[in-house]
């Protein structure tokens, strides 16, 4: 092939290649490269000329006249570009890259010049050529290259070749990309090339390369769900990549707990059959059962009925977790229940743990067996009058309470609801999953109208599936002529749609009214509490969310004991459908009262123009922002959805429902605050506790929508950072969830979510929840009491004790002469609970609840300075006085109240109770 012209032909590619260099190297050319580079990243090379100046324009033409002068074009580019080895790494716009660029301008102005007009051996040769310049380059520069050179036309055997010829490189990242951009990766394994990517922490590269793929999805879903088998050794990882070296970083990519997040996601994103994933699901199911655990006889939040429900759910036909739950019923309660359990899943003799058989054995007939109260037989309709005053209960008789699960009824309903002008209140229930799966189906919809409420059940298949039941669910939120009154539905709509997959094609929704918009506007004129409502942490309330809203308008907050029941067993039990009932008819009562005096609360005359308006203020705020943040990049306010700042917190993104606190609002004891802190966090909850604030820190080994559950069970806020603020968010609802930066340091995380609340901490609070457990309950401990358990236990030994009593007759004397020196009771004092001694058992030294005095904590040195230790009557922690309290005072000073009745608290930072 010669296109060259005939005056010029020849040219060569090593001189054109110094030619091009030196005008590439021309000062004022990198001046004007950063502008050049936009255009050019925009694809737009035709317009590089003009933004890069004169020398930029004689580049464009040189190199445009150069490549018609050789002789061989195709060939010519090469020797250029080989000529530059190294040249195309780092920078994505360099010397090499941008010759590609422009020598595919010149290609579309001669359209001859392709590899077809070469012989076959010619064009593999510049094919191989092309190929071997693809090993660390830009990704950029590959793709030139293989679109110039019509790499993806090449033997799959060749392209495998030089892949792995990347990966003998440990150009892992390179060779993946590669086999994406060829999309040759079923000529590949997953484990080849997947492994080294994964353990670099470059797991979204990994299912890059398996997307698209189905077998390829399967197997690096497969892989690992091999991970997360308790028998799987890195070392198996060191024998088959023995030239990796596994940094702290990447060994943490491929712990278990990571891992089963990455199995479940996918699986999702997949689309694949769970069943595939065994190791990690039972992963998340132990993780499950020890939530249930905690919550049941540690929290003792949960009923027995529920418990029992969810513990089934959870375990299945799981042999392993069925053993562990029984060894755990051992640890909380005792051998009568691990027995009765071990005998309801028939667990092998040789897998009881010790006792269990005899328990079984001795256990009359009538205890043998689970026995589960029914509450539908025994229990009335009308709660307890004592119930009435706590709680909210809708004013209906069961009589108006219609169960919804056959077309006749439906059809009934349909009638009722669809009234034009109607009003109707709407929730949702599904079953607690607490994460073995992703998607969550509803399986009871509550439609509430002032004189009853329709329980459709969706846990009939048949009926849910129906074409009716659907059309039905279609009509209702089309339907603009009927108000329907709901509370952070966008986790409902979500859950509808994993009910009906039809309804994936677009749900119209007309006629909608989110009472969580109007919770956030509601105002503080003529209202007996001063504080600021919208930031959900009421005075003397632990209530969240809805149950909050109604307490608020209406005096008495929900019973959200049932919330987490199993909401597809059927029957219901009765207190299940009064929560049910509750849930939907609370809507209704409280827009009533909103509505017929707005103004009272702070609302304009339209509530239903709430909702309107936020979201056009949102997205004026959000544009607003975004051109804000583009100025002023790296500052303090609040930036996209991660950071949170005293200045300012960005209500309408979700950082929290609401406004920041008034300055004049009066600030909140630090008891009153009560969050849940995601794993990610649990510095920053350390500190919270420290300073007082009820906080539930998330294990390493708990998934993040744990958080939601303990919020929505509990009352509590979730304090998390990062990607699963979206997600967790999208669970508890607006309000509940804050994000925070995850690259601030805990302290100053600390301080952020204390001033965004007002809460404002004193020294006396400092230390007066345990920082091993949260528990406010302490036992005072004298240092004679704890010398005579240290030797019941044998920590102590007689030399230990003598020396003791030696050096003790010394220490009295000086605390004759000032008791004020060791406070009998720390400052915290009045902030905690005090338990008698007497409720320790004696003989195990174990308090009511289970838990033993931590006795191997206390050093035996110890015993002659301190003579009244501090136990946690929750899990054993000892504490005693020490030096912490003075650091934990300087470290935040700023945040705390400090009056003249603590000028001690500067001056002698002497009293804390310290832990071994």
């Amino acid at each position: 092939m010669n296109l060259a012209t005939p005056e010029a032909m020849g040219l060569d590619p090593a001189v054109l290649r110094d030619q091009l260099l030196e005008l590439w190297n021309l000062k004022d050319l990198q001046t004007e490269v950063p502008v050049a580079r936009v255009c050019i990243l925009k694809l737009r090379p035709r317009m590089c000329h003009v933004c890069l100046g004169g020398s930029g324009r004689e580049l464009h033409l040189a190199s445009h006249q150069g490549f018609s002068k050789l002789s061989q074009p195709l060939e010519g580019l090469l020797t250029i570009l080989e000529g530059c080895s190294g040249k195309q790494k780092g920078r994505s716009h360099t010397f090499s890259h941008h010759i590609l660029l422009e020598y595919q301008t010149w290609m579309k102005e001669h359209p001859q010049v392709t590899l077809s007009l070469l012989s076959e051996d010619q064009a593999l040769a510049l094919q191989r050529r092309a190929l071997s310049l693809l090993t660390d380059a830009q990704s950029a520069f590959v793709g030139c290259l293989i679109d110039i050179y019509q790499l993806s036309s090449l033997d799959p055997a060749i392209l495998r070749q030089h892949i792995m010829k990347l990966q003998a490189l440990k150009c892992y990242k390179e060779a993946a990309v590669l086999s994406i951009k060829l999309k040759v990766q079923k000529e590949l394994t997953v484990e080849e090339i997947c492994v080294p990517l994964i353990l670099q922490g470059k797991m979204p590269l990994a299912e890059s390369f398996v997307t698209g793929c189905s077998d390829l999805e399967i197997r690096l879903v497969t892989l690992l769900d091999s991970w997360c088998h308790p028998s799987f050794s890195v070392e198996e990882l060191y024998q088959r990549f023995p030239h990796l070296s596994l940094s702290k970083h990447c060994m943490g990519q491929i712990q278990p707990k990571m891992l089963t997040k990455h199995v479940l996601r996918l699986v999702e994103k997949f689309t694949i059959q769970p069943g595939l994933c065994p190791n990690a699901l039972h992963k998340r199911r132990f993780d499950s059962l020890r939530f249930l655990m905690y919550k049941r006889f540690v929290e003792k939040s949960m009923t027995e009925e529920n418990w029992s429900d969810h513990v089934e759910y959870v375990v299945a036909d799981d042999t392993e977790l069925q053993i562990i739950l029984v060894k755990m019923l051992l640890k909380y309660c005792g051998l009568q229940k691990a027995s009765q359990w071990s005998l309801r899943y028939k667990i092998p003799r040789n897998r009881l743990p010790l006792g269990v058989w005899e328990s079984q054995c001795s256990l009359p007939p009538d205890l043998q067996q689970i026995h589960r109260s029914d509450p539908a037989q025994t229990e009335e309709w009308m709660p307890s009058q004592s119930y009435c005053q706590k709680f909210y209960q809708a004013p209906l008789t069961k009589d108006k309470v219609h169960f919804v699960e056959t077309s006749e009824a439906l059809q009934r309903c349909r009638n009722t609801i669809l009234k034009e002008g109607g009003i109707v209140g709407v929730d949702m229930e599904w079953q607690p999953t607490f994460g073995c799966i992703s998607s969550q189906s509803v399986a009871l919809i509550q439609l509430a109208v002032f004189d009853q409420v329709f329980l459709l059940d969706l846990s009939l298949n048949e009926f849910c599936q129906h074409p009716d039941t659907i059309g039905f669910i279609r009509s209702l939120f089309a339907e603009r002529n009927v108000l329907k009154l709901g509370y952070s539905m966008a986790g409902d709509l979500k859950c509808l749609l994993a009910t009906w997959h039809s309804l994936e094609e677009p749900l119209k929704m007309e006629g909608m009214l989110d009472l969580c918009s109007v919770h956030q506007k509601l105002g503080k004129a003529n209202r007996t509490h001063s504080g600021p409502k919208e930031v959900l942490v009421g005075e003397d309330s632990a209530e969240k969310g809805l149950s909050l809203l109604v307490q608020q308008v209406l005096g008495k907050p929900l019973d959200k004991t049932e919330q987490l029941s199993n909401w597809k067993k059927r029957p219901l039990r009765l207190s299940q459908i009064r929560y049910a009932v509750a849930d939907a008819y609370c809507l209704l009562d409280v827009y009533s009262v909103l509505s017929s005096n707005p103004a009272y609360f702070g609302l304009p005359a339209d509530l239903r123009s709430i909702s309107t308006s936020q979201s056009e203020n949102s997205g004026d705020k959000k544009e607003k922002q975004t051109k804000q943040g583009k100025q002023a990049l790296g500052k303090e306010d609040c930036q996209g959805d991660q950071r949170v700042s005293p200045a300012h917190c960005d209500s309408e993104k979700g950082h929290l429902c609401g406004e920041k606190p008034s300055e004049d609002s009066p600030p909140l004891p630090p008891q009153q605050l009560r969050v849940v802190c995601d794993n990610m966090l649990q510095g920053l909850g350390r500190y919270l506790r420290c300073l007082g604030v009820d906080v539930v820190m998330l294990e390493n080994t708990d998934d993040h929508r744990v958080a939601a559950k303990l919020a929505q069970a509990e009352g509590r806020v979730i304090l998390t950072c990062g990607q699963p603020y979206q997600s967790l968010r999208s669970q508890v609802g607006e309000g509940c969830c804050l994000s925070l930066d995850c690259t601030e340091k805990a302290r100053d995380q600390a301080v952020r979510v204390l001033r965004h609340f007002n809460i404002q901490p004193t020294p006396g609070d400092i230390f007066s929840r345990c920082q091993a457990c949260n528990s406010d309950q302490y036992v005072a401990v004298p240092r004679e009491d704890m010398v005579r358990m240290l030797q019941q236990k044998g920590f102590l030994q007689d030399q230990d004790n003598t020396d003791h009593i030696q050096q003790q007759s010394h220490q009295q004397k000086e605390e004759k002469l000032g008791d004020i020196l060791t406070p009998e009771l720390p400052r915290y004092a009045l902030q905690c609970h005090w338990a008698p001694l007497s409720g320790l058992d004696p003989d195990t030294l174990t308090f009511p609840g289970g838990a033993p005095i931590q006795l191997h904590t206390v050093p035996p040195a110890l015993l002659p300075r301190i003579r009244l230790f501090y136990v946690c009557t929750r899990c054993g922690k000892v504490f005693w006085e020490g030096s912490h309290f003075g650091r934990v005072l300087s470290m935040f000073q700023e945040v705390l109240h400090i009056t003249d009745e603590d000028p001690e608290s500067v001056a002698t930072p002497i009293t804390v109770a310290q832990q071994n």
